[in-house]
């Protein structure tokens, strides 16, 4: 029988294999390990016994340390994490509260709060924003189950999962490339979150899980009533939804993750375009391409049947695409953020090497979001608060895409944003605004200022 795995054997350094980095109580990772090893051990048990561990203190508090520390936004009663805090009875009220409820059986959620987000193409995406008491017994139960779950997921799959990350399923992705396998193909699935079918989805939790308290819950959650402001000023509105798991969830993740795990599954088997088509996959939640040296009607075939067929969603056909990302063309492929792409040696005309950069989508969204934050709106604001804004924003665009050999797109971004605020203190200024005498505007800015630019000089050395 062949082994799941995408390349060489499942790994066993889990989350639970190793020393607490999350800082969790020491009881609750060592529960997580017991649970983890149990699943590991025994691919076909099925935990019956999980709700009680969510009445534990040390689980409640380890999901409020969560929830607080990430210090969203309120949902729909307005409560926020101060307000939590500073109230009387403060967190051990809450938690109190969170346990009586569960041990009795009464625990309702309330309505999820809808606001719209902006996307990278300038689109809004829906964004689901459950209450802080809701977001602390998802948390709770997330806890529990994770290692479960976690425990049957591939090697090939990197989204949402404990020590894995976007840049592991690139490095997985360019792997690929150099054995060879260097025509990609590149799925979007259209409003992914949104249209998971309940009762497939709840057929993929019970797969493992038969305590039925938790498998109420986890319904309780999928069906709980989305409430959004009226476009004509109206009162809000409510409506049950009866497919998908909102985004904005602490539980919505993971289960987004199991849902698809298992057309993982079916890649990987014997019958399956992993030994068929000799092809691989990677997978970041939604986000998949699956690569082979060359891409069949036949492959295509078996994913748009898989997908849309066995798992009822649907795939966004002019998004879709075949790409090749071979020395002889030039433009790639784009996955999560980055462009995959044989770019041409600066040394050696003629020469190519494999290599990521920001993705000219990333790069059309970085200065979008940096125009927002430089833009005649904004002159009321303190020149050190708008600079301390802007460096918030790119440097964490810049530690996520630093990966490969972006010297020239950071160089690109570096001079966007240093006209953008040479512009911004002209305009501002009633008079001519100058940079001291002997002192050029890079130098004004950059040391005067505080503005940090994108470090340019180890990538251009690598």
């Amino acid at each position: 029988m062949h082994q799941y795995a995408t390349t060489g054997e499942a790994d066993e350094q889990s989350a639970w294999s190793s020393t607490n980095a999350g800082g969790l109580p020491p009881k609750l990772f060592e529960l997580q390990g017991k649970l983890y090893r149990k699943a590991k051990e025994e691919p076909g048990f099925r935990f019956y016994s999980l709700y009680g561990q969510l009445l534990r203190r040390d689980v409640l508090m380890a999901a409020w340390d969560r929830v607080a520390s990430n210090n969203g936004c309120p949902g729909v009663d307005g409560i926020t994490i101060d307000m939590i805090v500073d109230r009387p009875g403060s967190v051990a009220g809450l938690l109190d509260e969170i346990e009586q409820e569960l041990r009795a059986r009464t625990y309702r959620p309330s309505a999820v709060l809808r606001v719209m987000i902006p996307k990278a193409n300038g689109k809004l995406r829906p964004l689901g924003i459950p209450t802080v008491k809701d977001r602390v017994v998802q948390t709770a139960l997330k806890l529990v189950i994770e290692p479960i779950f976690e425990a049957d997921f591939l090697e090939c799959s990197h989204g949402f999962r404990p020590e894995r990350s976007a840049h592991q399923a690139l490095e997985q992705v360019q792997e690929h490339v150099r054995e060879g396998k260097g025509v990609a193909y590149d799925a979007d699935l259209s409003s992914y979150f949104d249209t998971i079918p309940h009762d497939k989805l709840m057929a993929c939790v019970e797969k493992r899980i038969v305590d039925r308290s938790v498998l109420a819950l986890i319904r309780l959650w999928l069906t709980t009533e989305v409430e959004e402001q009226d476009e004509d000023g109206g009162p809000p509105r409510r409506t049950r939804p009866t497919a998908g798991t909102p985004q904005g969830g602490v539980i919505s993740p993971l289960l987004a993750n199991l849902y698809l795990h298992w057309f993982d599954k079916l890649f990987h088997r014997d019958d399956g375009p992993r030994w068929w088509a000799n092809a691989r996959l990677v997978r970041y939640a939604d986000d998949f391409v699956i690569q082979a040296r060359f891409i069949s009607d036949r492959l295509k075939s078996w994913v748009e049947t898989t997908v849309e067929g066995r798992f009822g969603l649907t795939i966004n056909r002019t998004k879709t695409t075949v790409r090749q990302v071979t020395p002889d063309r030039t433009d790639g492929l784009d996955f999560l953020g980055y462009r995959i792409w044989h770019a041409p040696k600066f040394h050696r005309p003629g020469e190519r090497y494999l290599t990521s950069n920001p993705s000219p989508k990333a790069m059309v969204a970085e200065r979008r979001n940096l125009r927002k934050l430089i833009n005649p709106r904004m002159n009321w604001m303190p020149i050190s608060m708008l600079i301390g804004l802007v460096n918030r924003q790119t440097r964490g665009w810049g530690v996520y895409h630093r990966q490969g050999r972006p010297f020239r797109q950071f160089y690109q971004i570096n001079t966007f944003v240093g006209q953008r605020l040479m512009g911004h203190l002209r305009r501002r200024s009633q008079r001519p605004y100058r940079p001291p005498e002997g002192m050029g505007w890079w130098k004004h800015l950059t040391q005067q200022l505080g503005w940090e630019q994108l470090e340019t000089s180890t990538i251009a050395d690598r």
